[in-house]
């Protein structure tokens, strides 16, 4: 039967920051967060960029060749998110499962039995089970020294348990108009958008809130679709850690992140939430309302021009760990 989405929930966005720089104890902070959204009866959860083990802000910060020793303490740290290794994200499956929550989680994901990394999006259903890993398909200017770069196969929706169609996209991997299009073809639903702190970076302290503002509201009506988006924000302990492992810097401060969850037509749910103060911002998604937004615009429809207007996703797996089975490539 082809229905569609019409069911009523309640959504998080998380504005948090990590224990920096270890996986373990970032777990158990992400766990905990799930129960507490269990307990606030919110059934979607989604979390910022590379939470475990939290965004290398370091590479902002310090010479290339000082950051050698740090680079391989943060492979150390990374998650795999398959197979026998992949202990961390075991533990918040179950933790999925036993409270009915479904997340997108922020990672910085190591492949199985190697090196490399990429800045990941880890989506578990209400179930416990692994929808799928998006992979950040450009990772932005000096992060090219931490992360690999994501393929054609991981830009997709995936199909949650409530009856939606899930994506999201990586900091300003939401600038690529193309990866939000692909992602509108799949007819997204829900947009997970995971930021880092930027607001705290030197020079951007006046223009990057407004910046994620305008891409998180323009998502939002150009692609009709509910966006939640979940920023972590710098704090003490990622401070020390820089600082302790390459002396003082002036580059990055304390503070920042902006989260919100706002509406197809752009009206803020909840939020926008700034700063060094961690909140679960919640909000009513109720996806009947896409029916009214569409029948103005309908991007994925009749406001698309496919005679006009035309898009090519190359989805052929990109890197040897992935196969078509795994995910979901289709032709």
């Amino acid at each position: 039967m082809d229905c569609l989405p019409n069911a009523k929930f309640k959504a998080g966005a998380v504005h948090a920051a990590p224990v920096y720089m270890d996986k373990k104890a970032t777990t158990h902070k992400v766990i905990a967060l799930i129960h507490q959204a269990k307990s606030r009866g919110i059934r979607l959860l989604v979390f910022p960029e590379t939470f475990i083990p939290g965004f290398p802000y370091f590479i902002q910060c310090y010479p290339p060749l000082k950051q050698a020793s740090a680079l391989a303490q943060y492979a150390e740290q990374s998650v795999v998110t398959r197979g026998e290794g992949a202990t961390e994200i075991a533990a918040i499956r179950e933790a999925c499962r036993d409270n009915g929550v479904a997340i997108s989680l922020g990672v910085s994901e190591r492949v199985a039995e190697g090196y490399t990394l990429f800045n990941s999006q880890v989506n578990i259903d209400t179930d416990g089970e692994i929808l799928g890993v998006h992979r950040k398909l450009q990772p932005t200017h000096v992060e090219r020294a931490v992360w690999a770069q994501g393929g054609g196969a991981t830009l997709r929706t995936y199909k949650c348990s409530d009856g939606y169609n899930l994506g999201g996209l990586c900091c300003w991997e939401n600038c690529m108009q193309l990866a939000r299009q692909a992602l509108v073809e799949q007819n997204e639903h829900i947009h997970a958008a995971a930021w880092p702190s930027l607001s705290t970076m030197a020079g951007f302290e006046g223009t990057a809130n407004l910046q994620i503002e305008a891409l998180m509201k323009s998502h939002a009506l150009m692609c009709q679709t509910f966006v939640i988006c979940a920023s972590n924000y710098v704090d003490q302990g990622c401070l020390t850690w820089m600082e302790e492992n390459f002396g003082k810097q002036e580059l990055v401060r304390e503070g920042g992140g902006w989260s919100s969850i706002i509406h197809p037509f752009c009206r803020v749910l909840a939020g926008p939430h700034e700063g060094g103060t961690e909140r679960i911002l919640e909000a009513e998604i109720d996806l009947a309302e896409l029916a009214a937004v569409k029948v103005w615009i309908d991007a994925a429809g009749h406001y698309k021009r496919p005679e006009v207007l035309g898009l090519k996703v190359y989805k052929r797996p990109l890197w040897g760990e992935e196969t078509v089975e795994e995910f979901d490539v289709g032709t």
